[in-house]
This record gives C-alpha cells, sequence and structure tokens, in this order.
C-alpha cells in the first residue's frame, strides 16, 4: 500500500504551466515514485491561457488525457486536430512514435487535465487516437468505466490490461470498486472531496496505492469526485 499526500507531489511551475507529478517526471526525480505497476505517469496540469505544449515527440506509451477545466487543442502527427472538453477523455497508442501538441485556446480561462501514462501491452504497434464525451453516462455514486482493454461502445481502449473509472459520489456514502483481475496495481486518486479506505483517509489530490485486493471499500466524507486506475501489479 502506498500513500500519495498531495503537498508531497513534485512540482514544475513555469508560469504558463504549473504540473504536480505523483511519479518522477521531467525535472522531479523520487526513486521511490518510479510508478505503480504499469502506470508509469499521473501528472496534475495547469496551463494558463492561450499557452500550451508545441510540437513533441511520443513512442510506446499509452497516454490518456482526462480535461476538468478548459479545452484543450490537440494537433498529431496523424492528422487529428480537435477540442477535447470537460467530461471527455482522449487516449492515444504512441507505439511507433507520434507527435503532437496541446494548446488552451481560451484568452481568458485557466485549462487543467491531467495528463496519464501506461506502458503498453505490445510495443511497436500502429499508432492510434480516440476521444469519447461521458458526460451523460454518468450516474450519481456509480463507477463508470473510461478506458478498457477492449473495444467497445461504452469507452475507450488502450493496448495494455488495464482500467480507468471515475464516480461521483455524495457525501456519506460507501461504494465499492472491484477490480478486475486479482494481482493488479490499482490506483485511486481523488480529484475533489474527503474519503476513507479502513485507516488512511484521502483528502483533494491525495492517492492511494493498493497491490492484490480484490474488493475496496471506501467511505465519503464529503462529496467527493474519485478516479481509480487499474493496470497490471
Amino acid at each position: 500500500m502506498q500513500i500519495i499526500r498531495a503537498n508531497t507531489r513534485g512540482n514544475a511551475n513555469f508560469g504558463w504551466l504549473d504540473s504536480y507529478h505523483s511519479f518522477s517526471f521531467g525535472h522531479y526525480f523520487n526513486p521511490n515514485r518510479m510508478g505503480f505497476g504499469k502506470l508509469r505517469v499521473f501528472n496534475d496540469d495547469t496551463v494558463q491561457a492561450k499557452m500550451g505544449f508545441g510540437t513533441h515527440p511520443h513512442d510506446n506509451m499509452e497516454i490518456i488525457t482526462i480535461p476538468t477545466r478548459g479545452i484543450i487543442k490537440h494537433k498529431d502527427s496523424m492528422g487529428t486536430i480537435g477540442e477535447i472538453l470537460p467530461w471527455e477523455v482522449q487516449v492515444m497508442s504512441a507505439g511507433t512514435g507520434i507527435t503532437h501538441s496541446e494548446f488552451n485556446p481560451s484568452a481568458t480561462e485557466d485549462l487543467h487535465f491531467f495528463q496519464i501514462w501506461i506502458l503498453p501491452e505490445k510495443r511497436n504497434i500502429k499508432p492510434r487516437y480516440d476521444q469519447k464525451n461521458f458526460k451523460n453516462l454518468f450516474q450519481k455514486n456509480e463507477f463508470i468505466q473510461l478506458v478498457g482493454n477492449e473495444e467497445t461502445d461504452e469507452h475507450l481502449s488502450i493496448n495494455q490490461n488495464a482500467f480507468i473509472s471515475r464516480a461521483i459520489v455524495d457525501k456519506e456514502k460507501e461504494f465499492v470498486y472491484n477490480s478486475k483481475n486479482s494481482e493488479s496495481a490499482i490506483f485511486i486518486f481523488l480529484i475533489e472531496g474527503k474519503i476513507q479506505n479502513e485507516d488512511n483517509v484521502l483528502k483533494k489530490r491525495d492517492s492511494l496505492g493498493i497491490i492484490n485486493s480484490r474488493k475496496n471499500l471506501f467511505t465519503t466524507l464529503e462529496d467527493s469526485d474519485v478516479l481509480v486506475i487499474e493496470v497490471p501489479s
């Protein structure tokens, strides 16, 4: 079991970008935080208006982007040009290699998003892109699956036996995350609120990592927004 408190994460603030790293990334290096199972990166990014990431490369990584405020303007070497809005999720299998850029097109509003990197199951596959809007699929106090290991109409898929789920839960509710595989690594990130798992209390932006736990029971101490990433351990 691993707890990462919000105020112990790595931080890189370049003015236009304020980024918090749950695991070693860029100039932040912590030998005890090199990832969790096949989860390699979890970044909590805020980008100022009219700023963004110029064209840069990736390969052999599953990249998942979840905006919570503002709009991401995206362009890549696969010919994809578009925008990702709050309640949408974007996935890219970088495979043999891609380049892309991400910008905040707003003149006034900051952009906030989570970016997740998961190590792939198969290397050097053909790059692919997808995105989906989940806004109308959420039901209070229930997990909705955003990402899985198989293509369906209900969620996005990536090149790994991994799953990403999210739940919006009212205060003083018990809720359960049942892992898909008994030997998975489960990474719980609290977007907003306050929750308890056994003797562990998580507050906003805290995270909890659990390995080999099939049933994970939580209690909300406040209205909460919970993101769960399940990957091979």
